[in-house]
């Protein structure tokens, strides 16, 4: 089985990736946000409203640190799970980027061409999970988290990526889709909530692993 966890920046990827992969002993992979030398900088010039010098080198850092983890994590792996798809980043972040001008044509074509390169290598998913949450439950998990570059992340950046997000769930086909309504169920803090995001992808086929002698339930 291969999980991805998909989301808006702040929709809770990481934790329920976290949670997901303890239940069920899936190995996680984990989007390389706190790695990334570009994105502060990018950020930076995003609140400042100026042109996105750091867009095409955060994308070109995200896009191969994905395809490694993909091909060496992914690929392999029978029960895996992943933070933020490269697919996702793809269709979501690089375009909007390229539609609003922070990319210019000739990175868009050479981000393009990368990605449609190494694509058809890469497995793609068994269940899609998509966490929907509107702008001020992301903002409260965004500044719950903490990270100071994110807390300069424009209303309506976020706003073009839940956008742009719908419109690529809607035309999602690689595997069956699970949309967990975000602003209604914390799953992090109300067990309640994580049980019933279980209950549906185990009607969907994740299954939990037989336990040894001594492992605990």
């Amino acid at each position: 089985m291969y999980l991805a966890v998909s989301g808006n920046i702040g929709s809770g990827k990481s934790s329920l990736t976290a949670l997901l992969s303890q239940r069920y002993a899936l190995t996680p992979v984990y989007e390389a946000v706190d790695e990334n030398p570009y994105l502060e900088d990018f950020y930076r010039d995003l609140e400042a409203g100026g042109p996105a010098r750091y867009a095409f080198h955060s994308q070109v850092f995200f896009l191969a640190k994905q395809l490694e983890q993909h091909l060496g994590s992914v690929n392999p792996r029978p029960r895996v799970i992943q933070d933020r798809t490269v697919f996702e980043d793809a269709a979501i972040f690089a375009r909007n980027l390229f539609t609003t001008g922070q990319l210019d044509g000739r990175d868009w074509s050479t981000y393009t061409a990368l990605y449609e390169g190494i694509a058809p290598a890469l497995r793609t998913p068994d269940l899609l999970l998509y966490l929907r949450c509107d702008l001020p439950t992301l903002r409260a998990r965004i500044s719950k988290r903490g990270r100071s570059f994110e807390q300069r992340i424009p209303d309506e950046y976020l706003g073009r990526l839940n956008a742009l997000y719908e419109e690529w769930v809607g035309a999602y086909r690689l595997s069956p889709v699970l949309a967990v309504p975000g602003d209604e169920l914390d799953f992090v803090a109300d067990p309640g909530a994580f049980a019933w995001v279980c209950e549906q992808l185990e009607v969907r086929g994740l299954d939990r692993p037989v336990l040894g002698p001594g492992a605990a339930p």
